[in-house]
């Protein structure tokens, strides 16, 4: 993978962007089911990573992985704190027997995003962010392992981030708050999905920009 943590402290810029554009929207639909806090807890975790972010660019991939997974786990409260947090540990941890190629980082992200299944005892089809997750990273394996162009890639995992949103919809929560609502939690999209997908969407939108910049 030719793209390297440099590119942190202007990946870090899109990820609190969108948030921030979304914010009014994503509060709404956690108070609809949720604590109402998860974009507050989102925002604090972002705006730590963008104090370490000159640090995090000087890093290798695994190190900066590392890094950025203490700081949200120092940082963020809520369940998404501890889930994101775990989500780059254990990235660090599995990349350190990968090539951080295409074909190393799906692999170590498909394992990351498993031990965010064991650290939040869920699974797809329980409206978490795991509804984006997992297709995500299930999609990201089979695409590398076809040898797809990162381009098209990208474009195919944000098509799957944004099904997987919509799947939460009709879905009965049984995680956190939403699980007291029983079958009033249907018929609203998990705001911890919707910032999976936009956060998703906005990392491929810096990482097309960047692969078309000339080197």
């Amino acid at each position: 993978m030719s793209l390297t943590p440099s590119l942190f402290p202007e990946l870090i810029q899109a990820l609190i962007a969108t948030i921030d554009a979304h914010a009014e929207e994503v509060t709404e639909l956690d108070q609809a089911i949720g604590d109402g806090d998860h974009v507050f807890n989102l925002q604090r975790g972002l705006q730590a990573l963008r104090e370490h972010a000159g640090e995090i660019a000087q890093l290798d991939w695994v190190a900066a992985w590392q890094k950025i997974g203490m700081t949200v786990m120092a940082a963020v409260g809520g369940a998404s704190g501890s889930l994101y947090a775990t989500l780059f540990i254990a990235l660090a941890k599995q990349g350190k027997d990968k090539a951080i190629d295409l074909s190393g980082f799906s692999e170590a992200f498909l394992q990351a995003v498993e031990a965010v299944k064991q650290r939040g005892k869920a699974d797809v089809g329980e409206k978490t962010l795991l509804d984006v997750l997992v297709p995500v990273a299930l999609a990201l394996r089979d695409e590398a392992a076809a040898g797809k162009p990162l381009t098209e890639i990208l474009e195919r995992l944000c098509a799957v981030a944004a099904e997987g949103v919509e799947a939460t919809r009709e879905m009965l929560a049984t995680k956190g708050r939403a699980s007291f609502l029983g079958e009033r939690s249907k018929g609203h999209i998990d705001a911890g999905a919707k910032t999976a997908q936009l956060m998703i969407a906005a990392i491929a939108e810096m990482l097309q920009n960047a692969q078309a910049q000339p080197t």
